[in-house]
């Protein structure tokens, strides 16, 4: 898997042409989220939709393309019925981009595998509300607000003697607290996380394989959601996953949504870079009038 290589990629964001030049990306990490605000519209093109075998050239075609996140969809088989990739590809594409590397943990007991993610570089680690895969959430939100960014600490002042080979040293990354929620699942399982995280993901499609249709019920959760923060005076990042086309991104987006994902919609775009921004000024069709 080429997923050091570089690329060289069209002004236009059209598929990426392999290179044969290896390129070092410095991270100069404090927290790439914060770089953001939230009265803007962020994409997240999920790498799952990307072809793996040039995965370092997908992931420079997108960044160059004008994404704000990358969006890694961890699964382990079991919380999940699908089996994707883990810490070590979060590593090894950590020197490919300075982006924000969005980490989607669905897993059981992702509370055995935070710190290595943030070792690995994530920016954002989110974990699923449901019992099935989390069963202490406070506990493990928490975790990975306080223990991961100790043990990313902790590899940055190991690795600081070896920066000069390794091209980057991973800092204080100030990793940021997600939780999940399935398209079945209340929003009364996150009432008492929501002062404790930095974003909800609402799932609009159920779990575990990409290009499935988006779940029309799941724009009146993300209203819900909205208004939930407002009355508790929080304001984590909202994050809708599943079947999210420039075509219906403006429901979401018109519900409260700052930061989408998409998938399909961007790896089988014959442009990346049309692809992200026609998500970001996806409006409302306008009516036809009536003769």
């Amino acid at each position: 898997m080429a997923l050091l290589a570089s690329t060289s990629k069209l002004a236009s964001g059209a598929r990426p042409v392999a290179a044969s030049r290896r390129t070092a990306v410095r991270v100069q990490a404090t927290s790439r989220v914060d770089r953001y605000s939230k009265n803007d519209i962020i994409v997240s093109p999920s790498i799952l939709s990307a072809d793996f075998a040039k995965l370092g050239d997908e992931v420079r075609a997108i960044d160059q393309a004008g994404c704000e996140w990358v969006h890694i969809d961890v699964m382990d088989g079991r919380f999940v019925p699908n089996i994707t990739i883990g810490p070590l590809i979060v590593e090894a594409l950590r020197p490919v981009t300075d982006k924000v590397l969005d980490c989607h943990l669905m897993i059981v007991e992702p509370e055995l595998r935070v710190a290595d993610f943030a070792k690995a570089g994530a920016d954002i680690i989110s974990v699923h509300a449901e019992q099935s895969s989390t069963i202490h959430l406070h506990r493990v939100v928490n975790q990975v607000r306080t223990r991961a960014a100790a043990a990313a600490r902790a590899l940055a002042r190991a690795q600081s003697q070896s920066q000069t080979q390794s091209g980057y040293r991973i800092k204080d990354l100030g990793v940021k607290a997600g939780v999940v929620l399935n398209p079945g699942t209340p929003l009364s399982t996150i009432e008492y996380v929501l002062d404790q995280v930095d974003l909800v993901l609402i799932m609009s499609v159920n779990p575990g394989f990409g290009g499935q249709s988006f779940i029309e019920s799941q724009v009146a959760k993300i209203r819900e959601l909205k208004k939930l923060c407002l009355e508790k005076g929080v304001n984590p990042w909202i994050e809708v996953d599943g079947g999210v086309t420039p075509a219906n991104a403006w429901k979401v987006i018109d519900a409260g949504a700052n930061a989408l994902v998409a998938g399909s919609a961007v790896f089988k775009a014959p442009s990346y870079r049309d692809a992200i921004n026609g998500i970001k000024a996806s409006k409302k069709p306008v009516a036809a009038a009536v003769a």
